[in-house]
């Protein structure tokens, strides 16, 4: 029930996507965006997450439709993953640092798309990766799986530590939500009975 397959076509972008929810990490990835996918391998590992990724997108104008898109069918992905959301711990948090960045993610499988991001980067770019697509990326994912997620990169001077910290504590916190609670296992965890 915890593993799905979803593919997404347009005239931009051509995605497909699997997950596991409870994997043991492991990643296949081909986004055609190498820092994206090296990204994603953070989602799976420090989410436990397995994951598969493949994306035939418009690279020739930018990377901006097929980073957006891949946050957009994780995110449909994941949704479908967790289901109704019965005997979920729901909520997830984790602190993550690399030398001298260090990243704080709350997320909330509320029923309610909220991306609050604040991060500076310390440079526009990563190697040929826009930092603006960082944004993009997890709006895509907010959007689609209907979560409340709050990002705060709360030092940092290096950009790819920055964005690694983000990414591994994103994987984290995710993982810590979407876990069973043995407590509640039949439960909805919201006193409204939905989420």
């Amino acid at each position: 029930m915890r593993q799905v397959q979803v593919t997404r076509n347009t005239l931009e972008t051509q995605i497909s996507i699997k997950l596991n929810l409870d994997g043991t990490g492991q990643a296949k990835l081909n986004s055609g965006v190498p820092f994206l996918d090296h990204m994603l391998d953070q989602i799976a590992r420090h989410g436990m997450f397995d994951l598969e990724v493949s994306a035939n997108g418009d690279l020739h104008i930018d990377a901006h439709h097929t980073v957006e898109d891949i946050g957009i069918t994780l995110g449909q992905a994941f949704a479908q993953a967790v289901g109704d959301k019965k005997g979920l711990c729901r909520y997830g948090h984790a602190y993550v640092p690399l030398d001298e960045a260090l990243s704080r993610v709350v997320i909330d499988l509320s029923g309610r798309p909220g991306l609050e991001l604040n991060i500076e980067f310390s440079r526009a770019w990563i190697g040929q990766f826009d930092v603006d697509l960082v944004n993009e990326f997890f709006q895509g994912f907010v959007n689609h799986a209907l979560v409340t997620l709050h990002i705060d990169n709360l030092t940092g001077k290096n950009a790819h530590h920055q964005a690694e910290t983000v990414f591994k504590a994103f994987g984290r916190a995710l993982r810590m939500a979407a876990e069973l609670d043995l407590r509640a296992a039949n439960i909805i965890p919201s006193t409204k009975g939905t989420l």
